[in-house]
């Protein structure tokens, strides 16, 4: 378990699948041993940068080093994060014109 300000780092593979289509764009990093990851963690995957072409679907497997937030990083993660949820929702109700 990490301590206030400690953290745990580990190295662990991945599977990086990234798809560029009219359908999709998008790029997703799954951890081996369906790691989960935690408010103010953070994953950082290795190698050389991919570029997918237009029309592409690529699959690559690589390592990632996962570092665990401490306590103190993990709460201020959770509690920033509500706050910004909040400009999410900040909406007027003053009338406009008619």
């Amino acid at each position: 378990m990490t301590g206030l300000f400690s953290s745990k780092t580990f190295d662990t593979s991945c599977r990086v699948e990234i798809e560029q289509s009219p359908d999709h764009f998008h790029a997703h990093v799954e951890l081996a041993g369906n790691l989960h990851i935690y408010p103010g963690d953070r994953v950082q995957v290795h190698g050389e940068p991919i570029m997918v072409s237009f029309g592409e679907k690529v699959c690559f497997d690589r390592t990632a080093t996962v570092q665990r937030a401490g306590h103190l990083r993990r709460a201020w993660t959770k509690i920033s994060g509500y706050f910004e949820m909040a400009e999410l929702y900040e909406v007027s109700f003053t009338p406009g014109r008619l």
